[in-house]
């Protein structure tokens, strides 16, 4: 039951940090920082710009890809990976 209990707080503080950095690229740097990363240009665009329609996707699918390669280590390490 111990080892149950403590995977699904490692599960969770995962959960948690990609809800985190979400929220910053696509909130923080979207929205509210959007005047000052505007001064720097990405190709050709804003920074501030770029984040808003750009970054704030590529991050997600980045979250996608790195939460898939963290829980397959926790998996196994609490031996509940799929066969």
């Amino acid at each position: 039951m111990e080892e149950q209990t403590t995977y699904w707080q490692e599960n969770l503080r995962l959960i948690f940090t990609c809800l985190v950095i979400w929220f910053v690229v696509s909130f923080g740097f979207g929205l509210l920082l959007v005047e000052p990363l505007n001064e720097i240009r990405l190709g050709g665009y804003k920074l501030g710009f770029w984040f808003a329609q750009q970054g704030s996707i590529y991050t997600f699918v980045a979250l996608i890809f790195w939460y898939t390669a963290k829980m397959n280590k926790l998996d196994k390490k609490y031996h509940v990976e799929e066969s």
